[in-house]
């Protein structure tokens, strides 16, 4: 075990963050047309709004697993995806990416607590590291955010 661990969790920050081999969600939603967050393109099988709420609900679903012994698990698929293909109002697109702003603020707080055994094994979970949960986060954010890119170059929209 490393005694001192600071620069694996710096790089697990700015994973975390994205934009270093991939677009960060904040670049892959800038500007993002309002009147295109429900399209769904010939042949994409979901809308910028549904991975940005996919991208959300999975966030908090392990931020709570990760730091909560009472977590209840989700049901997998239903729940980790939104039915609706367009956000009820234009200002439930932002409210999205606040919450998920807020829960990556949350993951990089513990990521840099030096109390935080990234080791460890979470108590409740199947053998689950808080480790293991900052990386899987890492590589799922990415993944639907080069989702959102791909459909904002589908759309026209991408300028990156």
């Amino acid at each position: 075990m490393i005694a001192d661990d600071r620069i694996l969790r710096e790089h697990l920050v700015q994973a975390l963050r994205g934009g270093q081999a991939h677009a960060s969600l904040d670049d892959a939603i800038k500007d993002f047309p309002p009147e295109h967050y429900g399209t769904r393109p010939k042949g994409v099988p979901y809308s910028a709004w549904q991975l940005l709420e996919h991208i959300r609900i999975a966030l908090n679903d392990i931020l709570v697993f990760s730091t909560n012994p009472k977590y209840v698990a989700l049901n997998w698929p239903g729940d980790y995806w939104p039915k609706e293909h367009a956000p009820k109002k234009t200002s439930d697109w932002d409210a999205s990416f606040s919450a998920i702003s807020a829960d990556l603020d949350a993951f990089e707080a513990l990521i840099r607590d030096s109390k935080s055994n990234l080791y460890a094994r979470i108590p409740w979970g199947e053998g689950q590291t808080l480790l293991r949960e900052v990386l899987l986060v890492i590589d799922h954010n990415s993944y639907h955010i080069g989702q959102l890119v791909l459909l904002r170059k589908i759309l026209g929209d991408w300028k990156g």
